[in-house]
């Protein structure tokens, strides 16, 4: 009596390429080398591989697979999830080293380049109170923007100090006669008076220096918009009078916190 049934069955075929292979494994080297040199010779096809090839310029042919290791970059192979972390430090110290901080060192900012000079000058403690406020509110350019009114209502609210605007003005002329010249100012034209002032301590030349103080603190206005024809009028002077002036104010600072930063 015929059945009928269904089998499945798993079989796995090797194809003589693969035969051949396994063959080729399971030879020793020294034979594996032998046997190939053999082939060669029986096979005038066959040739021997070279790991670089020579194009007919006589220019060295690199091999893809080195190009392909050339085009990676070193932060390829250093990317943190990658690499375990004990990877990426080192300990070149033994239990018996000592670890010496270095400091790091960094220079004085220009508010505490102030106060170290106002800490040469001999102030009352109620003065020394003034002008550490007043230093607190200069700017990184040289210039006390706030007014004095203002000051003197924020002295007396936060700081509970009772004090006028004629005080601050004697604390803030101590400040004004710090180094950078000019520091301290409220506006420019008080900034390059200042400077003037300075100058007019040590140069023989008193005569420029009075008659430039005198255009910037009388004519200001019209020495900033240029108007040199009306300073020529008004004051009587000639123009090379004019001129060694300008060419002094052109000397001075107009951001005298700029040039110690």
């Amino acid at each position: 009596m015929l059945k009928q049934r269904l089998q499945q069955k798993l079989l796995q075929k090797l194809s003589p390429q693969q035969i051949q292979l396994i063959k080729l494994l399971e030879v020793p080297t020294i034979q594996l080398e032998q046997r190939i040199k053999k082939e060669i010779e029986e096979n005038p096809i066959l040739e021997e591989g070279h790991e670089e090839e020579v194009d007919n310029n006589g220019d060295e042919v690199i091999q893809e697979s080195t190009k392909e290791k050339d085009e990676f970059s070193l932060e390829d192979y250093l990317n943190d999830e990658d690499v375990p972390s004990y990877k990426l430090h080192t300990n070149n110290y033994s239990k018996d080293d000592k670890i010496k901080e270095i400091p790091f060192s960094m220079g004085a900012s220009f508010d505490e380049f102030l106060k170290s000079q106002l800490g040469l000058r001999t102030v009352s403690e109620n003065q020394n109170n003034l002008a550490l406020y007043l230093i607190g509110n200069i700017d990184e350019n040289g210039y006390l923007r706030r007014d004095l009114d203002s000051i003197v209502d924020d002295l007396a609210f936060s700081m509970n100090i009772e004090t006028t605007e004629k005080e601050l003005i004697d604390v803030l002329e101590i400040i004004q006669d710090f180094d950078p010249p000019g520091v301290g100012a409220r506006d420019l034209r008080e900034c390059l008076i200042l400077q003037v002032d300075r100058i007019n301590r040590t140069r023989k030349d008193e005569d420029k220096m009075l008659l430039t103080r005198k255009i910037l603190r009388d004519h200001f206005d019209e020495f900033s918009k240029r108007h040199f024809d009306k300073i020529l009028s008004r004051m009587n002077i000639v123009e090379e009078q004019l001129k060694d002036c300008i060419e002094e104010v052109q000397k001075l600072n107009p951001k005298p916190g700029s040039s110690y930063s």
